[in-house]
């Protein structure tokens, strides 16, 4: 089963080369990394040509936004499941396509998603933020859940029946497209209860306060387009549901070897709250 993993750059010199050499130390080998560049200024280029060798197919040229981007990549692609990792991230193990396709595969389902974290720019093992999640079920679309994107993979036919990113969504597009293959669709889904992606700081639909209002209109457009009930309270529950993530810790890893034989490194998060600790009382 072929993977094809689509990753947009524009200027990404800073940190593309850690998201492809994840991609290479991937233990899973039969996948398809595509790059889409819209046409970069910096060194991108010279990155890409470096690890040529690995890349299965790029295109450098301009285009209107991410999601075009990734629409184009996806009518390249040729793996019969297709996931996004964006040029900033990381896959945060050497198992992590092994797993999604494991699930896949046992599971008999047409989407798989997983965990989530926010660490810092210059040093992934500072965490800034969790995206924990949890299992599959259609009706917590109407609370205002949502599977962390960059996690989420799905099978390529259901391109034909489905469709591609609407660009016209903008920073929302990803969230319609999820509530559009899961909720309007319903596509068949599992929780895989693993870190997937390592995301750095930073992400075009955050920042201040007027960016995340006009996000929330984007979020209720795409609910009401997907007919999901009361979509402009549902709108503003959204963001409050993600509140709880923001926690501070490290990543630390623990080293093993599976049944194959192989040799893994399993992250987890590791949280700065001290514990505290009771001591029984003297009477």
């Amino acid at each position: 089963m072929k993977v094809t993993i689509i990753t947009v750059t524009l200027n990404s010199e800073k940190f593309l080369a850690d998201c492809i050499n994840s991609v290479i130390s991937q233990d899973y080998k039969n996948i398809e990394h595509i790059i889409i560049d819209g046409k970069s200024t910096d060194g991108t280029l010279a990155i890409i040509e470096r690890y040529g060798d690995h890349i299965a197919q790029w295109v450098s040229e301009k285009d209107y936004s991410m999601y075009d981007a990734i629409n184009k990549g996806m009518s390249m692609a040729t793996g019969e499941i297709i996931g996004t990792l964006n040029s900033d991230d990381v896959l945060a193990s050497t198992d992590v396509i092994s797993e999604i396709v494991r699930t896949f595969v046992e599971e008999r389902v047409n989407a798989v998603y997983g965990d989530l974290v926010y660490v810092d720019q210059h040093d992934i093992q500072k965490v800034r933020r969790v995206w924990k999640g949890l299992s599959y079920k259609r009706s917590r679309f109407k609370y205002g859940w949502m599977p962390a994107h960059p996690t989420f993979y799905f099978r390529k036919k259901l391109l034909d029946i489905c469709g591609p990113y609407e660009t016209h969504y903008f920073t929302a597009a990803d969230y319609e497209f999820m509530a559009r293959y899961l909720y309007h669709f319903k596509v068949s889904a599992w929780y895989m209860p693993k870190l997937v992606v390592m995301m750095r700081m930073g992400g075009i639909s955050n920042g201040n306060i007027f960016r995340r209002l006009r996000a929330n209109r984007r979020d209720y457009l795409a609910m009401k387009k997907n007919k999901i009930p009361f979509a402009f309270f549902v709108s503003f529950l959204k963001p409050l549901l993600k509140l709880h993530q923001y926690k501070k810790g490290r990543i630390e890893y623990d080293h093993r070897v599976n049944e194959d034989g192989r040799k893994i490194d399993l992250p987890s998060f590791q949280s700065n709250r001290r514990q505290v600790v009771r001591r029984p009382v003297e009477v």
